[in-house]
């Protein structure tokens, strides 16, 4: 934490902020650890790649589908009680994921694991929000997305290290120890609350989790199997990605129907300018991060005959520059604004990409070393700005929602940017491995520049930190009196 961000936050804010961390950081770098054990799955439970795939894709659909209940859940228990019990069940699935006898029985607990990281994902979100008292600042959020931004970064790393000298098994298991301490700092630091007066009796919105819970899954179904044999046209991708818009279409329907009670998820919210284009650009930099990841790992090991221990820690560079993002973010928002600071990372995260657009087998590790560092301090920065500008109009009560508002299309964005660079890869390898990964960088680059687009129409300035800092000055008048 910055001095800057030591100063801002009180001393209750920093404690919540920690056990929130500490808590959500195991689901975070599990989603990114399981990645680089599918061949060794297939291997070891005597099954195909194609089956142990559903290891990753059934994690994302079961969190597609806690989403959008997190919300509800957390009016009708209270969020302090439903972090809890989210750590504590996504603990008791790593544990089933560690003695896991077979394929299919792997794929049903990572499931439920993935349900559980469902609901942790926007509670970390709402929950630090709250804490704060609803002032979201730049360096709130850079504090917030210190684990979110790294998770995809380090968990290669650590799960390389894992696979390298110990059983598979302990992907999961290192996730209980990290869990247990997340769970007494939880109980020790986060803020007592309760639910609403009304919500013990408040029904969830049927209709619409109806709705959008199969709508989510439909479209990241389908992008998650784009790049199989025959695409877009594929019955295994058509079928579910139409249904999933046709559902969609109708839940956004039902949502802004006249006269109704808020949907499951208020997307009316997102026609207030902060949320909106927050949202936009949160889509587009999830797309263009997991563009990156995917490519990444895969460049050094199959092109470049790295181990996945290897191809793990040459990732760390990029590690390293998001974290760096993460100690200088806050005052580059404060002086040049969200907009200027979110394209400026977005540039330089594609200008970094170029060298790999460019790299062949031989290509100088040190170099991409070079790049990558320069890369990840964008991708870092592109992260922080959207997340602080988008509860800048937001009402506590509309917190959950504009939490699971911006973790769907981070979720939907991230499938979207994986499925376009994985087919890509595909469809150009008949062409050679090096000129397929090279086609494969210069689409993931494309959709980085894209992302510029959105992030046109994000505020030029960060309103909170303004009111953040005239709250912390009539306190200290206060104080003094």
């Amino acid at each position: 934490m910055t001095e800057t961000t030591a100063a801002t936050l009180s001393p209750q804010v920093k404690k919540a902020m920690l056990a929130l961390v500490v808590g959500g950081i195991a689901a975070i770098l599990d989603s990114t650890m399981v990645t680089l054990a599918i061949h060794t799955l297939v291997v070891k439970l005597h099954s195909t790649a194609g089956t142990i795939q559903w290891v990753t894709t059934g994690f994302l659909l079961a969190m597609a589908v806690a989403i959008p209940v997190t919300g509800w859940a957390e009016r009708r228990w209270g969020g302090k009680r439903l972090w809890m019990a989210a750590l504590l069940l996504f603990a008791l699935a790593s544990v089933l994921c560690a003695v896991a006898w077979d394929d299919t029985s792997l794929i049903g607990f990572r499931a439920l694991q993935g349900f559980s990281a469902g609901l942790i994902f926007p509670l970390l979100q709402t929950l630090a929000v709250r804490a704060a008292g609803g002032r979201v600042t730049s360096r709130l959020m850079a504090a917030l997305s210190l684990p979110i931004a790294l998770g995809p970064i380090l968990g290669p790393v650590i799960g390389g290290v894992i696979l390298n000298w110990l059983s598979w098994r302990w992907l999961f298991l290192v996730n209980v120890p990290v869990i247990a301490v997340g769970l007494v700092l939880a109980w020790r630091f986060l803020p007592a609350d309760r639910p609403e007066p009304a919500s013990g009796r408040a029904r969830p919105d049927w209709i619409g989790l109806a709705l959008l819970t199969p709508a989510l899954t439909g479209i990241l179904l389908g992008l998650s199997e784009l790049s199989e044999d025959g695409g877009i046209g594929h019955a295994g991708v058509l079928v579910p990605l139409l249904a999933g818009i046709a559902l969609l279409t109708a839940f956004i329907a039902w949502a802004l129907r006249p006269g109704g009670r808020p949907a499951i998820v208020d997307v009316r919210l997102l026609r207030l300018r902060s949320l909106g284009t927050a949202s936009a650009v949160l889509f587009t930099a999830g797309a263009a991060m997991y563009a990156g990841m995917f490519l990444l790992p895969l460049y050094y090991q199959q092109l470049r005959g790295e181990s996945v221990l290897d191809a793990g820690l040459l990732l760390i560079p990029q590690g390293v520059g998001a974290l760096a993002a993460r100690f200088m973010v806050g005052r580059l928002v404060d002086r040049f604004g969200a907009r200027a600071v979110t394209i400026a990372g977005f540039l330089l995260a594609a200008a970094a990409t170029v060298p790999f657009a460019l790299a062949g087998p031989g290509t100088n590790l040190w170099w991409l070393a070079a790049v990558l560092l320069a890369r990840g301090v964008g991708i870092g920065a592109v992260l922080i700005p959207p997340m602080s500008v988008a509860y800048q109009d937001i009402q506590p009560a509309g917190i959950p929602h504009a939490t699971m508002n911006t973790r769907i299309v981070q979720q939907v964005g991230a499938s979207f940017g994986t499925a376009i660079v994985a087919v890509a890869l595909q469809s150009l390898l008949a062409h050679g491995t090096t000129g397929a990964f090279q086609g494969a960088f210069w689409w993931a680059i494309g959709i980085t520049v894209i992302a510029v687009i959105p992030a046109l129409a994000l505020p030029t300035g960060n309103r909170p930190d303004a009111q953040s800092t005239q709250t912390d000055k009539t306190a200290r008048q206060e104080e003094a009196v």
